[in-house]
């Protein structure tokens, strides 16, 4: 992909998984990149392997604080706005958090895009935005009750973008990230993802517990189609800014035979444990990609498999 010479992308959330990976891609493509982090969930670890890259600055700083959003701003030509807290388990213990963190923080980075002439403004969305809607695939448009605070955080900066696309003329774009994984995903904690949770588990011979009965299904998406979907974004025409979009393969894996898959991947022979549904998670979730791939020329290039396979490579030479 293609921008102009001396670019600036501004990747906030950059020492986080996704944002990691986005602030490699450019790096790589040779375009310049302000991290913004305040590391509370991003490590500095994923992104040490770039502080000798000339076209590489790292700024720490937390995007619920104005003057730190306008700062990092400065020349930027891009933002690519990751940074936010995940996680529906833990939204449900911490509302108010989760308001000023994924609200009020991604609020103060589109004014403060707007205040700088930043081309193109891209965030990260969910596909939790669903919340109940019972059909399948996902399509944007046929949403339903939001079930948990970080679905309702992330509708609520939909809604903000939309504004600032029709008052204030600032190109938004969100992107509804459906169940990405891949390298540099956190697998610990008690909030980690499933996939590099059962990972480590296996790789330690320990027994993974799986929440529910393991027949709920998910639209996994491995980063590189994240990656790409971002940098489209940035070069999609402004018809498509004000608009959110699905980011997926379009598949859908049930939990029970990607844990069956991992075993076999990894050489184990474990029996998963069963535990009790996580409250507020969706039990099914499979994309309508067609909107994306219209509007955005999206075209992911890695399948479930391509990518488990990717991933697992990964973990076994970095755990």
């Amino acid at each position: 992909m293609v921008f102009p010479k001396d670019s600036l992308f501004l990747v906030t959330g950059g020492a986080g998984f996704i944002g990691s990976n986005l602030c490699e891609a450019i790096l790589k493509l040779g375009y310049k990149v302000r991290c913004l982090d305040d590391l509370s969930t991003g490590k500095q670890a994923n992104v040490d392997m770039f502080l000798d890259n000339p076209n590489y600055e790292f700024v720490k700083g937390d995007i619920k604080d104005f003057d730190t959003c306008m700062k990092a701003c400065q020349g930027v030509d891009y933002v690519l706005n990751q940074a936010a807290w995940g996680s529906v388990p833990r939204s449900i213990e911490m509302p108010l958090f989760y308001c000023a963190n994924n609200i009020q923080g991604t609020l103060n980075m589109m004014e403060a895009a707007r205040q700088n002439g930043v081309k193109k403004f891209v965030y990260a969305s969910s596909s939790s935005v669903y919340g109940d809607e019972p059909n399948l695939p996902k399509t944007e448009g046929r949403e339903g009750n939001l079930l948990s605070p970080y679905a309702l955080t992330k509708m609520c900066d939909e809604e903000w973008a939309k504004q600032y696309t029709k008052h204030y003329g600032l190109d938004t774009y969100g992107l509804r990230y459906f169940n990405v994984f891949g390298r540099r995903q956190d697998p610990y904690g008690a909030y980690a993802a499933v996939i590099p949770k059962f990972i480590k588990q296996l790789l330690n011979d320990e027994q993974p517990i799986i929440n529910g009965d393991g027949k709920q299904s998910r639209d996994f998406t491995y980063v590189e189609n994240v990656i790409e979907a971002n940098l489209k974004a940035c070069l999609a025409s402004s018809q498509a800014a004000g608009e959110a979009f699905n980011i997926a393969y379009g598949g859908r894996e049930y939990l029970i035979d990607i844990y069956y898959a991992l075993t076999k991947s990894l050489g184990k022979n474990i029996e998963p444990q069963f535990g009790p549904d996580r409250k507020g998670d969706i039990k099914h979730s499979n994309a309508d990609i067609s909107k994306a791939r219209e509007m955005l020329g999206y075209d992911p290039e890695y399948d479930f498999a391509k990518g488990l396979q990717e991933a697992i490579e990964w973990y076994k030479e970095n755990l």
